[in-house]
């Protein structure tokens, strides 16, 4: 080979060395870990061990529960109010248009652990929040001690956090949609909302079924916010697979096991991702 078609070689090494190292390795060496014990000083290969083990562990199917009652809860809550607010600040009526983008992204690129800090404070019992709700005559409410609640804290600090993302997303999509379209169908006698039925939502089932890709992804993987809100708490009620992966793995330090739950995560993934690919009729 001369020198001229090895370059393009040398410039690829560097990234995909260290796509080998940091990417392919890891994943095949997890994999080999969830068929394999620790006992006296050495890996052993146990088979299914780890994932029949799994079946019979009720803190796993708790974290399963919580994580998809999240789910359920969380995304297409989310996506809606992504899609309605993206409608919005691309209407042509609208002044200060920059600003109200700005504003709603920026909570997509605050710190996680700052983010999860700052509602920790906010909904404390004798927090911002409860202290404006008694002043309103109501009970205050158990935010992050009640199980439910709880619950309602994560599902509330992941909408503040990502809706401003997924709307960026559906705004630019918005934007690539011809306007001719929409001045057919008002000439065909087709209201706003036959408008946002008829030419809206087809025209974005791509970009719906890739932010509700992402978002099964992200929710499956869910860590930050019960880890720093509720530390999974209270009772267990909202831990999920993304800290029971954490809590195996690094507090307890049974990476075979922490393995197995990975790969749980990872099937799950696929077969939503499947679901949703088939609900949307994209091959």
């Amino acid at each position: 080979m001369n020198r001229s078609k090895a370059t393009p070689y040398v410039f690829l090494a560097p990234a995909v060395i260290l796509f080998l190292l940091f990417t392919a390795y890891p994943i095949v060496a997890s994999i080999v870990l969830s068929f394999q014990k620790f006992e006296g000083g050495s890996y052993v290969f146990t088979g299914f061990d780890n994932y029949i083990r799994l079946i019979h562990d009720s803190i796993f199917q708790t974290a399963l529960v919580n994580t998809f009652i999240i789910f359920i809860l969380q995304v297409p809550f989310m996506l809606l109010l992504s899609m309605i607010l993206a409608n919005v600040l691309n209407s042509q009526l609208l002044r200060l248009k920059g600003f109200f983008r700005v504003s709603f992204f920026l909570p997509a690129v605050t710190s996680l652990v700052a983010y999860s800090l700052l509602f920790s404070v906010l909904l404390q019992d004798n927090g911002l929040i409860n202290e404006l709700i008694t002043n309103f005559g109501m009970s205050a409410i158990p935010w992050l001690t009640d199980g439910t609640w709880a619950k309602i804290s994560i599902v509330l600090a992941m909408t503040w956090r990502w809706t401003g993302y997924n709307m960026i997303i559906y705004l630019a999509a918005l934007q690539n949609i011809p306007h001719e379209m929409y001045e057919a169908a008002k000439m065909d006698g087709a209201g706003k909302i036959r408008q946002f039925f008829s030419i809206t939502i087809p025209s974005l089932k791509p970009v719906i079924l890739f932010t509700g890709i992402l978002s099964t992804i992200g929710t499956l993987q869910l860590f930050d916010e019960p880890f720093n809100l509720t530390g999974g708490g209270p009772a267990n009620s909202t831990m999920t697979l993304g800290l029971y992966i954490y809590e195996n793995g690094f507090e307890y330090f049974d990476f075979n096991y922490a393995s197995a739950v990975a790969y749980v995560v990872v099937m799950l993934v696929a077969v939503l991702s499947i679901i949703q690919f088939k609900v949307t009729g994209d091959k």
